[in-house]
């Protein structure tokens, strides 16, 4: 069984897979597509699903601090909706408050100039969402 880690922005969609005993999560890709145009998303995350044999699929929930919903987290919301409607994966939200924050300051410890952290940071926001989600399962 593997599990698919994904990290939803408005353009961008980081990309994470585990291993098939489902302990470690390794960051594929950020696919990119026309902003706002989640159909794209949907499409290549189920073709995905498909070729990689995905079961779970951990998607992040981008909740406010204070725990509340924004924007942000009602396209995660109707992005679930709709990909269970094309696949039969089980879709799993999980919080990823501070998620991308963590990578970014990571990626600048590292010295990682701010071109390779913009390229960077959504494949690695989906490989921590997955990683704290199968480290939770233990």
């Amino acid at each position: 069984m593997r599990a698919l880690g994904l990290d939803l922005g408005s353009k961008t969609c980081g990309i994470a897979l585990s291993d098939p005993s489902m302990i470690l999560a390794s960051g594929i890709e950020t696919f990119r597509f026309e902003e706002g145009n989640y159909q794209i998303a949907l499409d290549y995350i189920k073709d995905f699903i498909d070729n990689n044999k995905v079961e779970l699929v951990v998607l992040g929930l981008p909740k406010n601090m204070d725990g509340s919903s924004g924007f942000q987290a009602k396209i995660s919301e109707d992005f679930k909706t709709n990909l269970e409607k094309m696949t039969s994966a089980k879709i799993v939200l999980w919080d990823e408050r501070l998620t991308s924050r963590m990578v970014h300051q990571v990626m600048m410890s590292a010295n990682m100039n701010s071109k390779k952290r913009k390229e960077k940071v959504d494949k690695l926001a989906a490989t921590v969402i997955l990683q704290s989600y199968l480290d939770s399962r233990r």
